[in-house]
């Protein structure tokens, strides 16, 4: 087995973003242990995590099912293995349900947040990337979008990061031992360069390139462009993007910053970004570290 001093929780692990993170932990050395319900992701999405790494390097990954409500989840989990700190991708994330069902928005994201925070503290696991969210600048006056812009989210799926960056703050303020990074960003796109990972969501995709991959393959039957007087070539809008492998990078980047800086204080990353021409709203893809 490749040895590791330093064991990684990452919740939502079975998701888009957090199995293309697990690929680059379990590379560069760490040990990983992934909790996840399956709200939106499938064991596949773990299996092909394996395969991707190798037989050596799955000896060091682990999996629970479990849902971060679940107090009595959380506590099989953390009595069970130390962990040296939390990347925190679990919740869900999509603007259009948020709005209809907020109730769930808060529950999942606010209540799931918050019991993982007591377990962490209980078994003194107190280092956490958080997955923000640019939408917590809500509709800016200007664009592109600037890190000190007015936080205003303005639905309950971006209330709910904006809240939990309070909460992240709140905590920190209180005890000064926690080191907390949020990163905020939007639109993370592509794929593992295996092939055997990427964006493969559950019912209809509320992102605009897993939907147009569905179209490519029969899934769907078409792509409704809405939007026609943008001020672009063609009156539809333009929507940055960020590669997923950048931004998996981007959280172990972030991760080793908890380990090396005593006082991580308030730094700010961009990370390189491909416009596209969209039906959709122009926004930045931006990863912002905060604590």
């Amino acid at each position: 087995m490749v040895s590791s001093s330093q064991h990684i929780l990452v919740t939502g692990g079975a998701g888009f973003i957090g199995t293309h993170t697990v690929v680059q932990l379990l590379k560069a050395g760490f040990s990983v242990s992934i909790i996840d319900n399956f709200d939106n992701s499938v064991m596949e999405a773990v299996d092909r995590v394996r395969q991707v790494v190798g037989p050596l390097l799955s000896q060091n990954l682990q999996f629970t099912q479990g849902d971060l409500r679940n107090r009595d989840d959380l506590e099989k989990l953390f009595s069970k293995t130390t962990f040296d700190a939390v990347i925190h991708f679990a919740g869900l994330k999509a603007v259009a349900e948020s709005v209809a069902k907020p109730r769930r928005y808060f529950d999942f994201n606010l209540v799931g947040t918050i019991n993982l925070y007591e377990f962490m503290a209980k078994y003194n696991c107190k280092k956490m990337v958080f997955s923000s969210s640019a939408t917590v600048y809500g509709q800016p006056e200007k664009i592109p979008c600037e890190e000190d812009f007015k936080l205003q989210a303005m639905n309950p799926y971006g209330r709910t990061k904006l809240f939990l960056e309070e909460i992240a703050r709140d905590i920190q303020k209180a005890e000064p031992e926690w080191k907390i990074i949020l990163l905020r960003y939007f639109n993370p796109v592509g794929a593992h360069e295996s092939g055997k990972l990427g964006e493969d969501p559950k019912g209809i995709p509320n992102n605009l390139m897993p939907y147009i991959q569905q179209v490519a393959v029969g899934r769907l039957t078409e792509l409704n462009v809405y939007g026609h007087d943008y001020p672009t070539r063609d009156g539809s809008a333009i929507r940055d993007y960020i590669h997923v492998m950048d931004l998996a990078d981007g959280h172990i980047a972030a991760l080793r910053k908890l380990f090396t800086t005593e006082n991580i204080g308030e730094l700010f990353f961009f990370f390189p970004c491909i416009s596209i021409w969209t039906n959709l709203c122009l926004c930045l893809s931006v990863l912002i570290f905060i604590c």
